[in-house]
Order: structure tokens, then sequence, then C-alpha cells
């Protein structure tokens, strides 16, 4: 089959297109033959090698996080789908690989493709609905009447996130180009800070939740915001010591990761605010629970561009260069 690949860790070098053998189909694996693969910045950061402490990859790698398509073959043990089955997937990590014709992923993460969406809507879906639910319904347990801030409204997360949000109730804000602002007040945002000409800081205060996605000087800045016994969930770093033995990291590992998040931790706990890490986990329950949500209207994806199999490397520039209004695809069929 056809899949673009990396061989060695590269900011400069674009992904090459390679003929790699179809994957192995494992008893508990579904292979799905790909006809539409999200883009994310995750896969620039694992291409340039920023990851490769936290991801460590054997290398050539098979790139891309997000598949939608259908099932052409099931493992002995797969109980929950079968050929023919149309389905979406952020697969696991060391799984990954949907930049090709084909992925075997293991059937607890694999769901049932949304009824009312495209294959190319639903390629867009699974890792920032899953980077939102995991923020905003496992970590933030967020209830109805709190007060939530989610950075970068017009992102990939952001426009996912700021639905969820109001879906559960909540008061929502978020920062973006004024050219955003319409936009994102029709996909719930309560409030649309301009991050070129306002401070974000100066304008919300006792605030519950912060979904921070930006540097360490936006993440300081969210925790002046928060109120006592709020939450400040960061899905840009830096990881914290708790996150290290979630992900049972060597012990070199741990040590960094608690020098790094040092900081932030003690200014956290010093006004009574949780902060955590959140690098998102693949999940087909939660991910069958957002089918629902979407197929019921409440979330709605946002595609800003599609491109096709052979300009995948331009659409990773083109998420590299964060111009993009919500997701960008690849569309194999």
């Amino acid at each position: 089959m056809k899949a673009f690949i990396i061989n060695k860790y590269n900011k400069r070098e674009s992904l090459k297109l390679a003929e790699v053998p179809v994957p192995e189909v494992k008893d508990n694996d579904v292979l799905v033959a790909i006809y539409a693969a999200g883009v994310n910045v995750l896969d620039s950061k694992i291409k340039t090698g920023e990851f490769k402490l936290l991801l460590p990859y054997k290398l050539p790698l098979i790139m891309g996080h997000d598949v939608a398509g259908v099932i052409t073959k099931v493992g002995k043990n797969v109980k929950n789908f079968k050929i023919g089955d149309e389905v979406y997937a952020r697969p696991a990590d060391f799984r990954i690989g949907t930049f090709a014709e084909f992925i075997a992923i293991d059937e607890r993460d694999v769901a049932l493709k949304p009824k009312n969406i495209s294959m190319e809507d639903a390629a867009s879906i699974p890792l920032v609905a899953l980077t939102a639910w995991q923020a905003l319904v496992e970590t933030a347990d967020i209830k109805k009447g709190q007060k939530v801030f989610i950075q970068a409204g017009s992102g990939g997360v952001g426009t996912i996130a700021i639905q969820l949000a109001k879906h559960l109730g909540a008061t929502v804000a978020t920062t973006a180009s004024a050219k955003s602002f319409d936009f994102l007040s029709k996909l719930g945002a309560d409030y649309v800070i301009d991050y070129k000409n306002n401070d974000f800081e100066k304008m919300l205060s006792n605030y519950d939740v912060v979904l921070n996605s930006q540097d360490q000087k936006t993440l300081e800045k969210s925790l002046r915001i928060l109120k006592s016994g709020g939450k400040l969930i960061s899905i840009s770093g830096p990881p914290t010591p708790d996150f290290a033995k979630e992900i049972k990291a060597p012990w070199l590992m741990k040590i960094i990761m608690s020098f790094l998040s040092f900081g932030i931790r003690k200014k956290a706990k010093n006004k009574n605010v949780a902060y955590s890490f959140l690098f998102m986990k693949s999940s087909g329950e939660q991910l069958s629970k957002i089918t629902t949500l979407i197929e019921s209207g409440i979330i709605k994806p946002v595609l800003d561009k599609t491109f096709d199999f052979a300009q995948t490397n331009e659409a990773l520039s083109y998420v590299e260069s964060g111009r993009a209004k919500g997701k960008v695809v690849i569309k194999m069929k």
C-alpha cells in the first residue's frame, strides 16, 4: 500500500511517499480502508522529533492520527464490528499511521462513524473531540453555570471544546482574531476576546476552568483568572509527575517532567488551583458518546480545508502555518 512516512526526525524535510506492507491484523484488530485522515499539530511535533522522549517511535514511521473509513477485515476476537462498517478512530499511540491506504486498529479504539456526516468530516473529529471530552468531562467535570475559558477558539480543539462546554451548560469565553468573532459566537462562545488587541487577563476573572493550549506566559496569565478551587488544564505542557506515573515513564523522564512543571504547580497550589497536563488517550467508548452528540446536532465538525492524498505535505504545511479555522483533512477516496 502507499503511505507517507518519515525515516528520521527532521524539521525541514517533507514526508516521503513509500510502498509499505498492508498492516498485520491482530486478534483484536479491525483493518480499515482509509477514506479520509485528519491532520493535527501533533503530526508536526512528531515529525520534527519534539515528542521523541515522550513517544519514542521506531523509524521509519507512517504518520497520521485521525481516520475515517470502512472495515475490510476483522481479527478473530472482534465482537463489536463487522466487515463493511463505516468507522472512525484516533488509533492508540505506537499504532498510528493514518496517512496511508489501510490501518489496523484495536477495536477498543474504534467507533461507528456518525451517520449524518461525510467521511471527511468524520476524519476531522477523533483527536480533537477526545481531547475536549477528556479535558472538560473527565478532568474538569464541568457543571451547569460554571465559567470556562478555552484558548484559541478557532483551532481544531477550540471549535469542538466550545460546543461541548456550551452543551454542558457552561458560560464560555475564548480568544481569536476579530475576523473569527461571528463564527465562534455561532458555535456557542459567549465572550470572544481579540487576542491581538486585548489582554484576556484584564477582561476575565473568577473562572472555574481554563483549557490552555498556548505558551508558558499564557499559562501563567490563565492561572490568574481562575478562582480558588478552579482547574487549569493544559494540553501544551508542561507535563507533571502525575502524567509521568500515568504513562509509566522512566525515572529520568519523571525527574525532567517534575522539574519542567515545578514552577506552575507551585503557583497553582498557592492559589488553590488544580493544575494538570492532558495528553489525550484513544477511546472508542468515548468516541461513541461523541457520535451521539454529532448525530443529535449538538456538535458540528468544523472543516477548514480538504487536500488530496498526494498533497499530504501541503496539508501538513497548512496546519503548521496556524491559519486553519477548525480542521484540515486528507481525502483518500
